[in-house]
């Protein structure tokens, strides 16, 4: 692809996104009866504000989803410390939860723009951010070139490019670098990732590490995993957390051969999307399972065969219940799930096949054997089935987990050093600014969030 045709096709992309903007409410509305979207927040969607914006410097972060939410805690609290406001964009239901429970008032939470001219104007004119970070693989061709056109400086953090993404790209090269060459910095996961993102035309770009191995240790509340424990009385028990479809009827499956030979066998199960428990405790149950939900029961029964772990912030709960986890998305999905909680939490890490979007990090955990590959159904049955029997081994997968963490450990504050050239001028700025105030026009943000999708 030609540069000429790359800039035909971003502004086929531009006016293709005009043209499908007042079309955008029936997704969305579709989306949130399917209890993907907020019904009462749809509105930033569209780049609507449900906030005020204060006054002085203030940094935009961009993280899709739960486990981008966590990586970039640890960045958002030194931004704070440094009393420079964060708007924080995620693009689930789940994420926002998250960002609820772990910021709170301090940091201010919208859903992220439709990536099409009139909502990601709407949002900028509104928060003009004087910084855009965006974690690990978030291009969204039009907000790219938005941030651009206005010089507003823009930095991809964490970053990552999966196999198939690099060749889709590369397939696309002038595109790419139409794109890419907007960005102010990369700061890359791996020496790999590194290396693509520079083919594909970012510049500058250095390799910071992964942010998620500086995360702290998921928190649990002690009054509640002292009842969990008394619950549990010994048993045995194994988990398998962040699953997609049809790895929760794998793990029940499991729990059925097993059954037998480990008496009061509890397996907890913690999708990745938790609307979908109800539907899964009704598959399970026919089954023969018994099941019980941490939102309707808060305790497994001691007849309980399965735990569905299906609430928003409780992973540190549920990765304390069990020494083995099988982590999801890469048995019947692909790309699999970040292991780093559960070896934090002393887990023997379990995984699928299906390992393209963490392919660094679970080659360090098997080199280390701190993680065992499971091809399919029955060789997860097995591998629980040996653990759960074999305490010394489940103790040292986890001791060589918690070292291979060590070894990754560092990213954030080289992400920090990456973000200082750009953070520092703002640390001027907001020690300049007379107070959290809000602009002019916090009026029209209060009424436009009340208006719903009127006058798109």
């Amino acid at each position: 692809m030609s540069e000429r045709w790359a800039r035909l096709a971003l502004q086929t992309y531009r006016w293709a996104g005009m043209a499908a903007y007042p079309f955008m409410g029936i997704y969305v509305g579709m989306r949130a009866t399917r209890g993907k979207e907020q019904h009462d927040r749809r509105g930033e969607r569209y780049g609507k504000p449900s906030a005020t914006r204060p006054l002085g410097p203030l940094v935009w972060v961009h993280a899709v989803s739960v486990g981008e939410t966590g990586a970039v805690s640890g960045l958002i609290g030194r931004l704070r410390a440094h009393d420079i406001p964060v708007v924080l964009t995620t693009g689930t239901v789940t994420s926002a939860a998250l960002a609820r429970d772990r910021f709170g008032d301090d940091v201010l939470h919208q859903y992220v723009p439709l990536d099409l001219k009139p909502a990601v104007s709407r949002f900028l004119n509104y928060w003009q951010p004087d910084l855009a970070v965006f974690a690990e693989s978030e291009i969204w061709p039009m907000t790219i070139l938005e941030l651009g056109a206005r010089r507003i400086p823009q930095v991809l953090i964490n970053g990552r490019m999966s196999d198939r993404s690099f060749k889709r790209w590369q397939n696309r090269l002038a595109l790419a670098e139409s794109l890419f060459e907007n960005l102010s910095h990369v700061a890359a996961q791996t020496e790999k990732d590194g290396e693509r993102f520079r083919a594909l035309g970012a510049r500058p770009v250095t390799v910071s590490g992964n942010l998620k191995a500086d995360v702290p240790v998921p928190s649990v509340d002690p009054g509640t995993y002292a009842q969990m424990q008394a619950r549990l009385d010994g048993r045995p028990v194994w988990l398998a957390v962040s699953t997609h479809e049809g790895e929760e009827m794998v793990a029940a499956r499991v729990h059925k051969m097993l059954k037998k030979r480990w008496p009061g066998l509890l397996t907890v199960i913690v999708p990745r999307h938790p609307t979908r428990a109800e539907e899964l405790a009704a598959a399970m149950g026919g089954m023969g399972l018994s099941v019980a939900r941490r939102t309707v029961d808060k305790m497994p029964a001691a007849a309980s065969d399965i735990f569905l772990g299906d609430t928003i912030g409780e992973m540190g709960l549920y990765l304390r219940m069990g020494k083995i986890a099988f982590v999801g998305r890469s048995l019947t999905a692909e790309g699999g799930q970040n292991p780093l909680e559960p070896a934090m939490l002393g887990c023997a890490v379990l995984t699928g096949p299906n390992l393209a979007n963490f392919e660094e990090i679970y080659g360090r955990f098997c080199e280390a054997r701190a993680a065992r590959v499971v091809d399919d159904e029955m060789m997860l049955a097995k591998a629980v089935n040996f653990l759960l029997g074999n305490a010394a081994l489940c103790d040292a997968m986890a001791e060589a987990g918690r070292g291979v963490i060590a070894d990754m450990s560092g990213a954030l504050d080289r992400t920090w050093q990456t973000l200082s050239p750009y953070v520092q001028p703002l640390v001027v700025k907001a020690r300049l600014a007379p107070g959290e105030a809000a602009l002019d026009g916090g009026e029209d943000a209060a009424r436009a969030s009340q208006g719903g999708l009127i006058g798109w």
